[in-house]
């Protein structure tokens, strides 16, 4: 049949259905995602067809997505506290995104947050991906990050102390070192002096030279640890 002319509609899941404006061809060419459908018109008084069936029309935006780790230590031990970013970018400061996670430990709904933060676990160890959409536009949407893949070591670490001399001469004092393993990083370290103190030595009670040394000039029983993160997370007392 001849003499049509259309109207085309669009919606999203927060748009309801809104006519195209200035769109009256058969053929349309559109840049946003959502669900479309249109119906033909003709003659005076119009006379209208059915609406079409719907097609959903999803846009991929270009802007690169990816996982950031906070604090990024190397290694992370069960029970530390971290937080994961998904970052838009190459120009994504301008939109207001919504971000999805996929992980063993991320929700898997929409939300106006870009991070999460949470306590690790054995479960935690995975990947962990993120993608974003626009806030006004949910059938618009970035690509998944590649993988972030979260490694937790199930062990608590301990603390090693190190001392130059174990006698101090009358007058004199001793250095004392405390250290965690390499692999990880970002601690500070505290010291405490006899097993039943739970409080740590401050600089009024001995000399830190470094981060990592006491100098000590009274005899007794010296322990440390360290202790990294907000909340603090601490390894277990050196021997």
């Amino acid at each position: 049949s001849d003499g049509w002319k259309y109207e085309w509609f669009r919606r999203t899941q927060r748009i309801s259905e809104v006519q195209i404006k200035d769109q009256q061809n058969r053929d349309i060419r559109v840049s946003q995602g959502g669900i479309y459908s249109c119906r033909g018109t003709r003659g005076n008084p119009v006379y209208y067809t059915d609406i079409s069936d719907d097609v959903t029309i999803e846009i991929t935006f270009s802007n690169k997505v990816v996982v950031k780790q906070q604090p990024n230590w190397p290694q992370i031990f069960r029970g530390e506290t971290i937080t994961l970013t998904c970052e838009v970018q190459e120009g994504g400061e301008t939109t207001e995104w919504e971000y999805e996670w996929r992980g063993p430990s991320t929700p898997t709904q929409w939300t106006h947050n870009n991070d999460v933060t949470f306590v690790v676990s054995e479960s935690s160890s995975g990947d962990y991906m993120c993608k974003s959409r626009r806030r006004d536009d949910s059938y618009s949407s970035t690509e998944w990050s590649e993988a972030f893949t979260l490694s937790v070591s199930t062990d608590q670490p301990k603390a090693q102390i190190t001392c130059d001399v174990r006698d101090i001469p009358v007058g004199g004092s001793v250095t004392l070192s405390c250290s965690v393993n390499s692999s990880s990083s970002g601690w500070k370290y505290y010291w405490y002096r006899d097993q039943n103190s739970s409080e740590p030595l401050t600089t009024q009670d001995a000399v830190f030279p470094s981060d990592g040394q006491i100098r000590v000039s009274q005899e007794g029983l010296y322990r440390c640890r360290g202790g990294r993160g907000n909340p603090v997370y601490y390894t277990e007392y050196s021997e």
